[in-house]
Formats: C-alpha cells, sequence, structure tokens
C-alpha cells in the first residue's frame, strides 16, 4: 500500500488503547519516528537491568520492509538507558505487540514513565535472498581478516602495538 506521500509505503498501527500514541517523526528531516512507552505504572530500571517496555501498538509493515528499533541518543548519554539489541528488527509478518527491550547502563536507576520517548523506529527495505551451498568461494582483498583488519579508528593496516 502506497502512503499520502507519492511511493511512501504505508505502515498500518493498530492500537491496542485509543490512548497509545502512534509513532511520530519530531522533525520534517528525522529519519526515525520516535515510539512511546505505555505503561499502566510507571517502571524503575535499575543499573545493569533490562525489561520489555510495552508500546500498545501493533505494526502491519509491507512485505519486503522491516522496523528497525534504536535508541534515542539523548537517552543513550545522559542516562545510558539504550535499546539492548539495537537495532532490533520487526519483520513484516510480526502481528504481535511492539515491545522495546531497555537497559540501563548508567550507575543510577532510570525511571520510565507512560508516555516517555524510549526509542525510534526506522523503516528500511528488507530483501530476502537465495542461500546456496557451496564448496568454494571467490577469493576478496581482506581475505579472512576479522575484527580490526582494516585499521583501528585510523589508518587501515596499522600494527597494534
Amino acid at each position: 500500500m502506497i502512503g499520502p506521500a507519492s511511493g511512501t509505503p504505508c505502515v498500518k498501527v493498530y492500537r491496542k488503547d485509543k490512548n497509545a500514541a502512534l509513532p511520530k517523526y519530531a522533525t520534517a528531516g528525522a529519519a526515525g519516528a520516535d515510539v512511546e512507552a505505555f505503561l499502566p505504572l510507571e517502571i524503575i530500571l535499575q543499573p545493569g537491568q533490562r525489561v520489555k517496555i510495552p508500546t500498545g501498538l501493533v505494526l502491519e509493515i509491507p512485505p519486503g520492509w522491516e522496523a528497525q528499533v534504536r535508541p534515542r541518543s539523548g537517552l543513550a548519554l545522559k542516562y545510558g538507558i539504550t535499546v539492548l539489541n539495537a537495532p532490533g528488527t520487526i519483520d513484516s509478518d510480526y502481528r504481535g505487540e511492539l515491545e522495546i527491550i531497555l537497559v540501563n547502563t548508567g550507575r543510577e536507576p532510570y525511571t520510565v514513565h507512560n508516555g516517555d520517548r524510549i526509542a525510534q523506529l526506522i523503516f528500511a527495505p528488507a530483501m530476502q535472498v537465495h542461500l546456496e551451498a557451496a564448496e568454494e568461494l571467490a577469493c576478496s582483498e581482506r581475505g579472512e581478516g576479522g575484527f580490526g583488519s582494516t585499521g583501528i579508528g585510523g589508518k587501515a593496516n596499522e600494527t597494534m602495538s
């Protein structure tokens, strides 16, 4: 289904309760739509604790698309609150409630209130590919070089002391 802007995919959002807030873009240039907690009571997130926060929302994402759940930078910087499996993926065929896994990496307890903006959603194409067993693979310039093999935050191929 195509949305109001020509060529824009439409994501239907079912609210389990009429008071659950639809995700919304804070500015015209925002890539992520803010998602709010939908809580009957506040939740105190202790340092090191992780918890699923309900949103009261169920998404119908078009086939070939996904929603990526990402942290909000202000919560991460100021309080150490982040999305545990960032980016989390919401598949197009999932019809359960959107719940956000938050973790407190900070040193102080953090209280999540109803209506708090807790994460953001980025919608992106998600193509399935054909996976095929192979006896050998083509060579590449990188080869088997793994973590840090192209350099650590600086010039490529630096040696570590």
